[in-house]
């Protein structure tokens, strides 16, 4: 079926049954990753939300499965994926939702940058340790943005020793989202990458208001300008790439509106498309390797 910009993420998962099925959703709680939790709950799945503040989640989700997980400790994360390997259980679906944006230079872990380290080796490093609990036919679903326009990975100096520019760090975390899926699917797992689109979210935190405006993304009565979507359509493409018969055959896309996305022959985020730095198989495995020694996972 054929959706567009505008469907919501309930709306793409009519007449889909996920009864018996578990998914996990990183960031379950808030933003995007609520109304993704929501929907799949909604069509009948078991979720299972990691939360760096489980207390908040539990309040968003009294009637979800709420545990403890710092995406910035990898300690927190083997531990995590040592709990739900016991427990016997298999997943089917898994969201790596969960990130942060442009935030002031933040250290992490062996003095990794915090944008890198969350956004991308936390999830390369959770998913390659629950890869055992991933049923046959599992979708690995990772939430990239347009904001990987802005840069490639940064390879001579991926933790921004020097000259740090948290949008720039931010761009190679969602650079390495779309990569980090691109290599997975060819290991076995089917996954995809995803734009969810420009929406406004708690994922601002870190912008103060004045610079919201000066970036155009608020009309001047204080509503979102033309192009952004609302949480529900912007958690669409997720659960849309996590379900959707018709992607069966096209493992590691990146997908936006609900559809396979077009290489990006424009400089227009709110456009979209995908780089192709963002699609270079050469970079993916590179980045893997790299992800793979630092994490030592993988």
């Amino acid at each position: 079926m054929s959706f567009t910009a505008q469907h919501t993420a309930a709306e793409v998962l009519t007449g889909i049954d996920l009864t018996g099925r578990t998914a996990l959703v990183t960031g379950g709680y808030s933003g995007l990753g609520l109304e993704i939790t929501r929907a799949l709950t909604a069509a009948g799945a078991h979720v299972l939300v990691p939360a760096r503040r489980p207390e908040i989640a539990r309040t968003h989700l009294p009637d979800t499965e709420v545990e403890a997980l710092d995406l910035a400790d990898q300690h927190d994360i083997r531990d995590f994926a040592a709990r739900f390997l016991d427990s016997g259980r298999t997943l089917d679906l898994v969201i790596a939702n969960a990130g942060i944006m442009a935030c002031p230079e933040t250290r992490v872990g062996p003095g990794w940058e915090a944008q890198f380290a969350v956004n991308h080796l936390g999830h390369f490093a959770l998913v390659n340790q629950l890869r055992p609990a991933l049923s046959g036919t599992a979708r690995v679903v990772s939430v990239s943005s347009s904001g990987h326009f802005l840069a490639d990975i940064r390879w001579a100096d991926p933790h921004w020793r020097t000259g740090y520019d948290r949008w720039l760090a931010y761009a190679q975390s969602k650079t390495a989202n779309a990569l980090f899926a691109l290599h997975l699917d060819t290991l076995g797992v089917r996954s995809f990458a995803v734009h969810p689109g420009s929406i406004l979210t708690p994922l601002q935190r870190h912008i103060p208001r004045a610079e919201q405006l000066a970036l155009g993304w608020f009309a001047a009565d204080g509503t979102p300008a033309p192009g952004f979507k609302t949480p529900a359509q912007g958690a669409a493409t997720a659960v849309w790439a996590a379900t959707a018969p018709e992607l069966d055959g096209h493992g590691g896309a990146y997908c936006q509106d609900n559809a396979l996305a077009r290489p990006a022959d424009t400089e227009d985020m709110l456009i979209g498309g995908v780089k192709a730095w963002a699609r270079d198989p050469a970079a993916a495995a590179r980045l893997w390797d790299l992800s793979a020694e630092l994490t030592g996972v993988g």
